[in-house]
C-alpha cells in the first residue's frame, strides 16, 4: 500500500479562474527520495499543502496510509509527516535553538536525558552548537534553515516533505543534508523533495516529477530514470 495516495486531485484558489492543479492522480510510497521539480506557478508548494492538510483538494481524494487524509486532524498528519516550509520563520516559535529542536520530543514524552541527547546531536550535526542560547529569529537565514531541518528530524517522522531546502545553504552544508537525507531514505523513511536546486536533486533523488502548469508533465519511476549521479 502506498503511503500517500492522489487520486484525481485538483485545487483552485478562490477567485483565482485557473487551476493551481489539476487532476492529479499519484503515489508515494514510504520509502526513497522523491524530488519535484518545475518552474514558479507549477503547483509544486500548492502539493504539498495539500498532502499536509494545510490546504483541501477542490477536488479528488488524498489517502494516508490507506485512510481518507479528512479523517485525520493535522496534528496526527504531523506527527506522521514532517513539513519544512521554504520560509523556516513559519515554524520557529520556541525561546531558543535548544528549545526549538526539543519542544516536540519533550511534548512527545520523551525522557529528559534522552532528549538532551538528541538535541545535542542534532546542535552538532548542523552547526548551531554556538547557538543553543539564541532567540531563533535572530539567527541568519541559512542557520534558521538548518534549525528548521534539525527540529523536524529530531522528531524522526515516518515520512518528510521539505520545499526549498538547501536555500540559505552554502556547498559544504548542502553536501551534510544531502547525506543526512540519503541517511534517513536507507532507514526506511520517504520524502519529497520540492527544489529548484537541480544539482542537489540529481544528487539525492531516487524519482523526480516535473510539474507544469498544475499537471504533471513528467515521472523518472515511468521513465525508468533515477536523478543519483554516478
Amino acid at each position: 500500500m502506498p503511503f500517500l495516495e492522489l487520486s484525481q486531485v485538483s485545487y483552485f484558489y478562490p477567485q483565482q479562474s485557473k487551476s493551481a492543479l489539476t487532476e492529479i492522480d499519484i503515489n508515494f510510497d514510504n520509502e526513497g527520495i522523491t524530488a519535484i521539480i518545475g518552474p514558479n506557478g507549477s503547483g509544486k508548494t500548492t502539493l504539498t499543502k495539500l498532502l499536509v492538510g494545510i490546504l483541501q483538494p477542490t477536488a479528488g481524494e488524498i489517502r494516508l496510509k490507506g485512510r481518507r487524509l479528512q479523517e485525520y486532524s493535522l496534528a496526527e498528519i504531523g506527527r506522521r509527516i514532517g513539513y519544512i516550509f521554504q520560509n523556516p520563520d513559519q515554524q520557529l516559535f520556541c525561546t531558543t535553538v535548544n528549545e526549538e529542536i526539543g519542544f516536540g520530543l519533550i511534548h512527545q514524552g520523551g525522557e529528559p536525558e534522552a532528549v538532551r541527547e538528541k538535541v545535542d546531536f542534532y546542535l552538532e550535526y548542523f552547526e548551531l552548537t554556538a547557538y543553543r542560547n539564541v532567540f531563533p529569529l535572530h539567527l541568519s537565514k541559512g542557520e534558521k534553515q538548518r534549525l528548521a531541518l534539525a527540529a523536524i528530524l529530531a522528531n524522526e517522522p515516518e515520512f518528510l516533505i521539505l520545499d526549498e531546502p538547501t536555500v540559505g545553504l552554502d556547498a559544504y552544508r548542502k553536501k551534510l543534508l544531502a547525506e543526512y537525507l540519503r541517511k534517513l531514505a536507507r532507514l526506511n523513511r520517504g520524502m519529497i523533495i520540492v527544489s529548484h536546486d537541480l544539482n542537489f536533486v540529481m544528487k539525492v533523488a531516487d524519482r523526480i516529477i516535473g510539474l507544469e502548469k498544475g499537471q504533471i508533465c513528467w515521472d523518472s519511476l515511468q521513465e525508468g530514470n533515477t536523478g543519483h549521479e554516478a
